[in-house]
């Protein structure tokens, strides 16, 4: 960091994290997913495959269009511009899923391809300002910070669910509206204290061509920085892991074992906490153990979610198994950005944040998918083992991956 951050400019940033939460939490987890599945598309055989695609085909629009959206705000100097307008474009799209209902699959599939799209462009610009407010010692624990705000965001916005649906009778439209109103509100803390520190560059030329020639000079570098390449491998299988895990938990507690909308929504709240517990624990444990350590755990924790989610036969078991989910996805994704910052060039954050969404749009392709299909063609409780190969096969290439100590020396995960 070039200047001096103030605690105020870190504390706007995560509130990004709070108010994006409340779409992927009450949209994509729990509200809207089972709301698909037993509403909008009800009856269809390959229900569970056609919302995995709907996921899915969201996340190629951010892998094509990704790398432009990164060098144009990256050589422009808008980041935050760019990070603003992908939250009001999420909130819309939406706001808009009120016109949802029984036989609308093709307009809820496009309002929520448009939605989870700008969602994870935004997530995308949101990790690319890590780099200039956290340094190498404290990189972790402000990358907890923000995930930790962020699931008390999702915790917020599910008690503002309940409060719709005990208020509105058939009140689930509902919800998608007071979930983007929430959005809205909650950026105010981004466009108030946020600043956009780079200054513009010198360019010429079609963005497109810039994008994917930066892209392409990047991929061919990627050699050089082998750590990452290796990370983003790691990072691509357990990721689909967790794709699964967000598109399909929710629908697989109601199918496999009863869940009500109520009961997901207090099964979502407490998971909320136990992920806002492990973001903030993880990311003051990685600041002293290191970050590939402090994943390695997480992701042997979510091997063990995997296992028990498979073999719970009731909803107190199930409750549980969610609840070591939270510790793990809270420890998880704090960890993985901080990875990611520590082994990319500082002056090219938004560009390598953009391989990070890549990857992780891909996982975001890949898992989903898997889990619809193997859901349709078996079961949901047959489908879920197939996380459990991702988050192994992940958990065995990070042990295979070196970080610099602070000292500069590389060395391998302890």
């Amino acid at each position: 960091m070039g200047e001096r951050v103030r605690r105020r400019e870190i504390f706007g940033w995560c509130f990004y994290d709070f108010a994006n939460s409340a779409f992927i939490t009450v949209v994509i987890t729990v509200v809207f997913g089972p709301y698909f599945i037993g509403v909008i598309a009800a009856g269809d055989p390959a229900a569970n495959t056609l919302w995995g695609l709907i996921l899915a085909v969201s996340q190629v629009i951010v892998i094509v269009a990704g790398p432009v959206l990164g060098v144009m705000a990256d050589v422009t100097a808008t980041k935050k511009r760019y990070l603003l307008g992908m939250m009001w474009v999420c909130a819309a799209a939406t706001a808009a899923l009120w016109f949802t209902g029984p036989g609308t699959v093709w307009l809820a599939a496009g309002l929520v391809v448009v939605a989870y799209a700008a969602f994870s462009f935004g997530e995308n610009f949101c990790a690319s300002f890590l780099s200039e407010l956290s340094t190498p010692e404290n990189v972790g624990r402000i990358s907890g910070y923000g995930w930790g705000f962020g699931y008390l965001g999702g915790l917020a916005s599910l008690g503002m669910a309940v409060l719709v649906l005990s208020r509105v009778p058939a009140g689930v439209p509902w919800v998608f509206v007071a979930t983007a109103v929430f959005m809205v509100l909650a950026t105010l803390p981004v466009v108030l204290l946020l600043r956009e520190r780079k200054r513009p560059e010198p360019h010429a030329g079609s963005w497109w061509l810039l994008g994917w020639e930066s892209m392409g000079r990047a991929a061919r570098g990627l050699p050089r920085h082998r750590e990452l390449l290796k990370f983003f491998v790691s990072f691509l299988l357990y990721m689909s892991g967790l794709g699964a895990v967000v598109g399909f938990a929710a629908i697989y507690s109601q199918q496999v074992l009863g869940f009500t909308t109520a009961e997901n929504l207090v099964l979502f709240a407490t998971l909320q906490l136990s992920s806002a517990l492990g973001a903030l624990l993880c990311g003051w444990w990685q600041d002293r153990a290191g970050s590939v350590n402090a994943l390695s755990v997480a992701l042997a924790l979510w091997c063990l979610v995997a296992l028990g989610a498979y073999f719970a036969e009731t909803k107190t078991a199930f409750f549980l198994v969610g609840n070591l989910a939270g510790l793990a996805i809270g420890s998880s994704q704090a960890a993985s950005r901080a990875v990611v910052t520590l082994l990319s060039p500082r002056d090219r954050a938004a560009e390598f944040f953009g391989f990070w969404g890549v990857f992780g749009k891909l996982a975001a392709i890949t898992g989903p998918l898997v889990m619809g299909v193997l859901a349709d063609v078996f079961d949901l409780r047959v489908a879920v083992l197939a996380t459990l190969v991702f988050f192994a096969g992940g958990l065995l290439v990070l042990r295979q991956v070196k970080v610099e100590d602070r000292g500069g020396r590389k060395k391998v995960a302890d």
